[in-house]
């Protein structure tokens, strides 16, 4: 180098002599010379200073030259480890976003909670708008002459309690009734034993069945006609109890009343009332014996119920076939109006064949949404088939009476539940404080397990049934919050829940830390109840609210992703029905949170909302303005939000928004936003998504490539499962090209299902293998793609999406060289070491693709890479 000739090129660099002498030649002249010609003792000294200086001089000179290097070294040094540095940081930035959450829960499955969404988004079709069919605006109709509609859940005769049962509704009853399952069994066991108690649940025809058994086994008149001086049958008011009615018969002195029915609806629904003893029971059968006369005490199932059902008799009350209810209904409404028809009337046949048609499409089936019919609902669906195929009710009016049925039920339900709260009797020793609230769990468990199980439907039955007794709580401390609710411990009883709930339990499988596990699944038995039920619960009960918020919020902390993800789900449908009080109890307060879990439980509620028409516009202007000036939670719930596809206007919109929160605050938030626009790919707009990314890798600004990098990077690391979305109905067809590709990476389901996308996938790879803050992570991506090509089995697994992808990647001597050192490195893999056949086999797949035809002649020259593998 130029600076270090001087210091090291002269002839002065010689070592002095010992006695300071010359050089031989000045010694010679000096020695011949005159005595004048030498040099004083004060020269000499000046001379020896000077030579002094020089050597310190070039000592000097020396030191700074070796400070020079040494700078050098240091400043390469440091390049290296700032490269390592950018190598480390970029490589955090490509980990799962779920990876640094700490706590007891641990990292979100996004596999187990993608599924859930898709099978929960089953149970709330959004083409189905809430505010549209919330509950039915068709109250009442009058049909022809002889048919008329009463549309509620108020139904005729609901309320009537004691008094004898009229001769012309028992011979409605004779004619109309449709025996359930078990029929004669029950009939045999009246007979037998005079007293019975039939439990069922509320609607399910059982007081029929109690009439029609009545009906059966008591005598009729000795001329065999119907008319009775004295009515057969009769109601109880239950209010005075079993004993009361045993007091009854045994001082009733009318010989008439021999041999009579009797039927009494006892109800346990209250938290102080008891069911009777066995003993009562016994005293009960003993009167009916002595009468000659019969007795059946219909209650409700559940666990108040449980000793009577158990008992020697009681016995359950299975319900009616829908199918032939809902014929015989049909049949009976059609026959009064075709026994008046004139000639050129259509006949009976033809008036039913038209209504089971209409009855059996698609529409009426979806808007009924019911599994089975009770027998009230058969009517009112009789009824209405019945009226529009007569002409007096429109296809119109005929779904939206549909649509009611399902309404009505939920009403049903909820409506009047606390009531007997208010008529307990205060206790004495707490008179000041009110009355006694110690039974409120009790009360509210069947409620909280319906909204449960219309929130959770399709999870594990234990999942449903804890997050119920939850919710009893958040119930019970609402209603009365200066005390504490008893929770009994030993009263569940699942056969009551599933009937009183109109649900049903299927063996199935739930995951467990990406197991599968076998567990019994709960639904409800109608696709149309979970809507309902949330309709009637937001729209009709406001104070009921609060505590149903608290239980959501508690459900989004759930590490079970069975739980969380289909409570966010139900809870961007009770955003549609008030998105302002939903906003502001649910989804602020979750996306500010400081776990990932609660902000994508938010960001998939906004998600749930955005599908329905009526608030797209809105959700989309709230994620917009959370990209832009929101806090990092919120910006990171809005990245998230973006990721689905239906949080902005349009798909630029979209990358547009998530490159904002990816580069804000030197890329931040990179990882979000990259594995958010990975999910945009299963989306039709994947060129648009890809075109967007190879953009970002050649920006100007760091941050910008970063983003484009690390999303390159994703999409060889993250499975098509991980992307929470719902490739199978973003496409034609019930056999989509998605369904079986769930564990594949998305780089190469998305080259094996779009061809075309192949040579834009394979540039975004190629860069990101050529930079060097990435290439590192981009290698071992690329050798997790490659090990992908077949299964441990040795079943052909990714390999066709490989050779779509590798030959576009490998083009250049480099590439080949590169691909020739990760497949020896994968080879002489200590832990995982890779088959040299199938190393080959992935060269060959690289180097030469499958379908090219082989050369006849005499082949080009092979690398020193070709020669190894063949």
């Amino acid at each position: 180098m130029s600076d270090d000739e001087p210091a090291g090129g002269t002839a002065d660099d010689a070592p002095d002599e010992p006695d300071g002498g010359r050089p031989s030649g000045d010694a010679k002249k000096d020695g011949d010379g005159k005595k004048g010609d030498k040099k004083s003792g004060g020269d000499k000294k000046r001379d020896r200073d000077d030579r002094k200086r020089d050597r310190d001089d070039r000592s000097r000179d020396d030191e700074d030259g070796s400070d020079d290097e040494e700078s050098a070294e240091d400043e390469e040094a440091e390049k290296e480890k700032e490269r390592e540095r950018a190598a480390e940081r970029f490589k955090e930035r490509t980990r799962d976003p779920f990876a640094d959450e700490q706590g007891e829960d641990g990292p979100t499955d996004l596999a187990a909670a993608a599924r859930t969404r898709r099978a929960t988004r089953l149970l709330f079709d959004v083409r189905r708008d809430l505010i549209s069919f919330a509950h039915s605006r068709l109250q009442n109709a009058h049909i022809g002459d002889n048919i008329n509609l009463l549309l509620g859940a108020r139904r005729p005769g609901a309320g009537m309690r004691s008094g004898p049962v009229p001769e012309e509704e028992l011979r409605r009853l004779r004619r109309a009734h449709v025996p359930p399952e078990g029929y004669v069994r029950l009939r045999n066991a009246l007979r037998a034993r005079r007293l019975l108690v039939l439990g069922a649940a509320p609607g399910t025809g059982r007081t029929s069945t109690a009439l029609s058994l009545l009906d059966e086994v008591t005598t009729s008149a000795p001329n065999g006609t119907d008319a009775q001086p004295v009515a057969r049958i009769r109601r109880f008011d239950p209010g005075g109890g079993i004993r009361q009615l045993a007091e009854t018969l045994d001082g009733e002195g009318d010989e008439a009343r021999h041999s009579a029915g009797h039927l009494l609806e006892l109800s346990l629904t209250r938290p102080d009332a008891l069911p009777p003893d066995e003993m009562d029971l016994d005293e009960l059968a003993a009167a009916l014996s002595r009468r000659e006369a019969f007795a059946v005490i219909v209650v409700t199932v559940g666990s108040a119920a449980n000793p009577l059902l158990t008992g020697r008799y009681g016995m359950l009350c299975p319900p009616a076939p829908t199918d032939e209810l809902l014929a015989t209904r049909l049949r009976e409404r059609l026959e009064e109006r075709t026994a008046e028809a004139r000639e050129d009337d259509t006949s009976l046949d033809d008036l039913l064949a038209r209504a089971e048609d209409v009855a059996g499409g698609d529409e009426v089936t979806d808007a009924v949404g019911l599994k089975d019919l009770r027998p009230a609902e058969a009517e009112l669906l009789a009824s209405l088939l019945a009226g529009h195929v007569l002409g007096d009710v429109s296809y119109d009016d005929l779904l939206s009476g549909c649509r009611s049925i399902a309404a009505d039920q939920a009403h049903e339900w909820f409506v009047g539940v606390d009531r007997a709260l208010t008529a307990l009797p205060a206790e004495p020793d707490r008179a000041e404080r009110g009355p006694a609230r110690s039974g409120t769990a009790t009360l509210f468990h069947p409620v909280a397990f319906r909204i449960a199980l219309a929130v959770l439907g399709g999870a594990s039955h234990s999942a449903v049934a804890a997050a119920a007794h939850l919710l009893t709580w958040e119930l019970s401390v609402q209603s009365d919050p200066d005390s504490t609710p008893a929770r009994p411990l030993f009263c569940d009883d699942p056969e009551a829940d599933v009937a009183l709930s109109r649900a049903e339990l299927t063996d199935g499988k739930v995951e467990v830390d990406g197991h599968d596990v076998p567990a019994r699944l709960i639904f409800y038995r109608g696709s149309a109840l979970p809507s309902a039920v949330l309709t009637e619960l937001w729209d009709r009960h406001f104070p009921v609210r609060a505590p149903v918020v608290r239980w959501l919020r508690l459900l989004a902390d759930d590490p079970r992703s069975q739980v969380w993800m289909r409570a966010a789900v139900a809870a961007g449908e009770l955003c549609v029905r008030d998105f302002d009080h939903g906003y502001t109890e649910l989804v602020r307060p979750l996306a500010e949170a400081t776990t990932n879990r609660r902000m994508i439980f938010a960001a998939t509620t906004l998600d749930q909302a955005a599908g329905h028409g009526s608030h797209r516009k809105a959700v989309h202007k709230l994620i917009g303005d959370w990209s832009r000036k929101g806090t990092a939670s919120q910006r990171w719930t809005a990245a998230w939000a973006l990721g689905y596809g239906n949080a902005a206007a349009t798909m630029d919109d979209t990358l547009d928004a998530l490159a904002r929160i990816g580069v804000r605050d030197d890329g931040e938030l990179v990882s979000v936003a990259s594995h958010n626009v990975v999910r945009l790919l299963v989306l039709p707009d994947a060129a648009q998504v890809l075109e967007r990314m190879g953009e970002w890798t050649h920006h100007k600004r760091e941050p910008y490539q970063d983003l484009g990098l690390a999303a390159t990077v994703r999409l060889s690391l993250t499975t098509v499962d991980e992307l929470l979305m719902d490739p199978d109905a973003l496409l034609d067809g019930s056999d989509s090209p998605w369904g079986d590709r769930g564990d594949w990476p998305v780089a190469l389901a998305l080259a094996a299902i779009r061809p075309e996308l192949g040579a834009p996938m394979a540039d975004l790879m190629w860069t990101v293998l050529n930079t060097a803050r990435s290439k590192d992570v981009a290698m071992d991506a690329l050798e997790e793609l490659l090990r992908s090509a077949e299964r441990k089995s040795g079943a052909e697994w990714t390999r066709p999406g490989l050779a779509v992808l590798l030959p576009r990647l490998v083009t250049e001597e480099h590439d080949r060289r590169r691909l020739d050192w990760l497949l020896r490195r994968m080879m002489n893999d200590p832990e995982k070491p890779l088959p040299e056949s199938k190393a080959r086999d992935l060269w060959w797949l690289a180097v030469e693709p499958e379908g090219r035809p082989r050369q006849a002649g005499p082949r080009r020259v092979r690398t020193r890479e070709e020669e190894r593998y063949g």
